[in-house]
């Protein structure tokens, strides 16, 4: 269970860059099953490289429990990293009740200890 919360947060950043810029594919979504269309209108708002870090919406963290985070971690490229900030990634995973695994990569990234 805690292995599925911790990658739930990958599966955000990789969708937020991957979904702006490469995984606009169909084929995506049907390969890690989630809505590309969601987690985009939902959450890149929390997640962009630009502006503050703020609290997600209720009605993104009910996007991000749903995503399947080990597929979705597989999709962190370098250009997902350039648009989408996996500080803010875990922040938002962790304020939607996710707990993240200190240590667990995603891309380039490697999860923090929880402050």
């Amino acid at each position: 269970m805690a292995s599925a919360s911790c990658f739930r947060f990958l599966t955000l950043a990789i969708l937020m860059i991957a979904g702006t810029l490469a995984l606009r594919d169909t084929g995506v979504s049907a390969q890690c099953e989630t809505s590309i269309p969601d987690l985009i209108s939902q959450c890149s708002q929390y997640v962009h490289v630009s502006g503050p870090q703020i609290p997600p919406s209720e009605s993104c963290c009910n996007v991000i429990t749903k995503l399947d985070i080990p597929c979705l971690c597989k999709l962190v490229t370098p250009e997902v990293e350039k648009l989408v900030s996996m500080e803010k990634v875990v922040f938002v995973a962790r304020k939607c009740g996710l707990t993240l695994r200190p240590g667990m990569k995603c891309g380039s990234f490697t999860v923090p200890p929880a402050v």
